[in-house]
């Protein structure tokens, strides 16, 4: 396919209002960032954390490539804030994932909108899924705390289901929203102690905050896409 036609695919699909408020939600974090002062990585990891999300809502296979950029900012910034749990996450996990991301949708797009095809997990599958993520935070917790981390609970939290998140992500499924639900309000409350605590972070906290509605919205419109 060549660069421009999947471009205008990509654009492809957008609804009315999504054209007005996505442009618009990163405009305004841009804008504020700038007002405040905040930390220019932090802003680079807002804008592509964002555009990503937004795209894999839509189920578009080029939310890889802001994935990739993100996973590089956000990873100076846990690192600057003493998240080590989210530091390993995002260097030893998220980036090889974006790579798999890429190799997993690229067999699964529709071709006429060039969008994934979304699925759901078996009951099955969410019982081991959530069984094993609660038996990894508690493993981590201890090991964070061992090592003096920033807020261990939050960290290992965040840390653990962002991880399942990812990996539901890749494999399409819609049960991803519910975990990036618990991972974005527990990622506002870590990041607004960070800020309190002195951290130039304020675009950060906007990322993850809207992060969570994104999320709200993007499990709806995947529900209803399932359930015609």
């Amino acid at each position: 396919m060549k660069l421009a036609e999947f471009i205008k695919k990509e654009l492809s699909g957008w609804g009315k209002y999504e054209r007005i408020i996505f442009p618009s939600i990163l405009l305004f974090i841009i804008i504020l960032s700038f007002i405040t002062g905040d930390n220019k990585v932090a802003l680079g990891s807002a804008i592509c954390g964002i555009s990503y999300t937004i795209l894999a809502g839509k189920g578009k296979i080029s939310c890889y490539v802001f994935g990739l950029l993100g996973t590089f900012c956000y990873s100076y910034i846990s690192y600057k804030n003493g998240f080590w749990g989210n530091l390993a996450l995002y260097i030893f996990y998220c980036m090889p994932m974006q790579v798999v991301g890429i190799i997993k949708w690229s067999s699964h797009l529709k071709k006429d909108s060039n969008e994934i095809y979304k699925i759901q997990l078996r009951n099955r599958e969410r019982i081991i899924y959530f069984a094993g993520a609660v038996l990894a935070i508690i493993i981590l917790y201890f090991i964070l705390k061992n090592f003096n981390g920033t807020n261990p609970l939050l960290d290992s939290v965040s840390t653990i289901m962002s991880i399942l998140g990812i990996l539901l992500t890749v494999k399409r499924c819609i049960e991803q929203w519910y975990i990036w639900f618990l991972v974005n309000g527990v990622s506002v409350l870590m990041w607004i102690g960070a800020y309190i605590n002195g951290s130039n972070c304020l675009a950060t906290i906007l990322m993850w905050t809207t992060y969570f509605f994104l999320g709200i919205y993007f499990m709806n419109r995947w529900k209803k896409e399932l359930s015609d």
